[in-house]
């Protein structure tokens, strides 16, 4: 931050400014010239009209390469040898860009992980954790005799239960081109060798976004809030599945506000059998 000069350093005479100078009256010294302009530079090789900003996209842990690669672009204005002359070189250059197999396999999970983000409506810094458990799974070479899609879900998903964003693995298994099994292996691999800071899912995370999906009314979700409280007091919710209590809570709450909701509609919602869903509604009227 630039500051105002009032006084000459070398009289102690008045500072007045003329233009972009600042001048003493009484000695005639220049203090200061050349304004500062805060503003970007306002300079760009290939869109001068439209994109004149010359700062590029920020780095990222979602890329391979962190988002500094360049890129060799296309133009109309090419015909002949020369266009077929640049089509090699591009051709050549995302080839270098990618210098070993684990590169390689680095670029696949980067992408099936942005677009498992991209599906779930996920924010950008999960994403960005996400691939950083990728690489550090990578380093410790987990990734031997497990698919890539499973680790790439996998990773979604425990970054998700280390930050408290609730998402089911059926959830994930509907977007990922990974299996079940393939995810459920490659989850134990990262927690046990890893180390995940994951706890118990709280049912409490569930049940306002199983409320936005079966579109019940604020006073059903606050009632069924309560009702997980009451579960967790009184022990029903260990060794359940939390996503069965919250839907649980939920079509008890929904009968008790005389609210039409079905234990089917519950249990698809929550991806569970209406079994399971009716066994903790069983034990929340005793």
């Amino acid at each position: 931050m630039s500051t105002t000069v009032t006084q000459c350093p070398e009289c102690n005479g008045s500072v007045k400014q003329q233009g972009v100078e600042s001048v003493c009256g009484s000695c005639g010294l220049v203090v200061g010239e050349d304004a500062i302009d805060p503003g970007p530079e306002w300079r760009s090789f290939d869109d001068e009209d439209t994109n004149r900003a010359r700062t590029g996209a920020p780095l990222t842990r979602s890329r391979h390469d962190r988002g500094l690669s360049t890129k060799i672009g296309r133009s109309t204005r090419l015909k002949g040898r020369k266009r077929r002359q640049f089509a090699r070189l591009r051709r050549e250059h995302n080839r270098a860009q990618i210098s070993s197999k684990r590169e390689r396999n680095k670029v696949y999970a980067f992408t099936e992980i942005r677009r498992i983000i991209g599906s779930m409506a996920l924010s950008d810094a999960i994403r960005d954790r996400a691939c950083v458990l990728f690489e550090s799974a990578q380093s410790e070479d987990l990734l031997q005799g497990r698919t890539l899609e499973g680790f790439a879900a996998a990773a979604v998903y425990a970054t998700c239960r280390t930050e408290g964003v609730a998402r089911t693995v059926d959830e994930l298994c509907t977007v990922a081109k990974a299996t079940r099994a393939e995810l459920r292996a490659a989850y134990d691999a990262l927690n046990r060798e890893l180390g995940l800071p994951t706890g118990p899912i709280d049912p409490r995370e569930y049940v306002p976004r199983f409320a936005t999906t079966l579109d019940l009314p604020t006073a059903v979700r606050q009632r069924a809030e309560r009702l997980v409280d009451e579960a967790q007091d009184r022990g029903l919710v260990s060794g359940r599945n939390p996503a069965g209590v919250a839907a649980a809570c939920l079509y008890t709450a929904a009968q008790e506000e005389d609210v039409a909701l079905t234990q089917a509609e519950a249990a698809e919602t929550a991806d569970v059998t209406p079994v399971t869903l009716r066994g903790t509604y069983t034990e929340l009227q005793e």
